[in-house]
């Protein structure tokens, strides 16, 4: 199934770049601008974690910038986002200021959580962003329950919930495959397999590492899907969604990724060489491939050029304001916690 504009029929046909002819340039354009911040901002983020500006876990979303992208670009007004703790770049996929989403990571009052959510614990509505989740696998059945409510309302919305390959083999998640399966929710299962649960390997951690194939015995269909490649994400995510969307069940969709950095700032990530990764990152880097594909719609250098300047501007001014922000009033401490119910 060919990804279409509203109101124009498939043709399914490619066009000489490589994606759908109905993928035009300017839609490109803002792929690679969206994957551009999302990388730029997260290589920020590491540089003030080494600062000391930002404390606790962080864990960064580089070389998977494509699947937040894509995926984000085929949603509609009132679908959700649930994820879990790899969740910068699904917050700036989905809309929320950079500077907010910087003064959270660095726990300042002005953060989209307040400072009190930090890197794993981010929220906002108003982009249907339903929060980043430290707990391993919590955040499917979470998505799940978020399906519930749209199929209770018949509102016709999708919740995107992701999860990665070591999350996949969490108990709850497949308690989560029988009940969507079973009442026909509309929710899209979204596995981020960068092929390493921390630092273990899939062939090491998983009976069975086609992980599209897991939601067979529940009837739920799937497919892999290239995760380094935002137009080919884009497409089954359109294919997904339809089929969630007009009342068919959940999908899943077996994104294969590869994260550059350590699980998270404190991991070396000792367990794979370094020609494994630089051979990733020569071959397979999703913005690089981008890029190909727009110098074949076209696109000069100079346009490329123009975007470049306008992140970087946009991620150093999210870093100063971070940096520059207040801390949090202690008497904040515990609002948003308790809720007081009427006498």
């Amino acid at each position: 199934m060919a990804r279409t504009r509203k109101g124009e029929a498939s043709t399914g046909k490619a066009n000489d770049t490589g994606v759908n002819a109905f993928v035009g340039k300017d839609e490109l354009l803002k792929f690679y601008r969206d994957m551009l911040l999302i990388r730029r901002f997260e290589e920020r983020a590491g540089q003030l974690y080494g600062m000391g500006l930002i404390g606790g876990f962080c864990h960064l979303y580089i070389g998977q910038e494509a699947i937040a992208v894509g995926m984000q670009s085929i949603k509609v007004k009132g679908d959700q986002i649930i994820t879990g703790y790899r969740d910068h770049g699904h917050m700036l996929a989905a809309g929320m200021d950079p500077k907010e989403v910087m003064a959270e990571l660095t726990g300042r009052a002005t953060g989209s959580s307040h400072g009190k959510g930090g890197s794993m614990h981010m929220f906002d509505i108003e982009t249907g962003f339903y929060g980043g989740h430290g707990i391993v696998g919590a955040q499917v059945s979470l998505g799940t329950g978020l399906a519930l409510n749209n199929h209770y309302r018949g509102n016709g919305n999708v919740s995107f919930a992701y999860f990665g390959d070591g999350a996949a083999n969490q108990g709850q998640v497949y308690e989560s495959f029988n009940m969507a399966q079973l009442w026909k929710l509309p929710v899209v299962y979204v596995i981020e397999n960068n092929q390493y649960a921390m630092g273990t390997s899939v062939e090491r951690s998983a009976s069975e590492t086609a992980f599209h194939k897991r939601g067979v015995s529940f009837r739920i269909p799937g497919e892999q899907v290239d995760g380094m490649d935002v137009a080919a994400v884009a497409e089954a995510g359109a294919r997904a969604a339809e089929h969630a969307r007009s009342g068919q069940g959940p999908y899943i969709l077996e994104m294969k990724t590869y994260r550059y950095r350590g699980h998270s700032m404190s991991d070396p990530a000792k367990y794979r060489t370094k020609e494994e990764v630089d051979e990733v990152k020569s071959t397979r880097d999703p913005i690089e491939h981008l890029r190909e594909k727009l110098d074949a719609a076209g696109v000069t250098e100079e346009q490329l050029k123009v975007v470049d300047a306008d992140v970087k501007r946009i991620v150093a001014e999210a870093a100063e304001f971070a940096r520059t922000s207040p801390e949090p009033d202690p008497s904040e401490l515990y609002t948003d916690v308790y809720l007081e119910a009427a006498q």
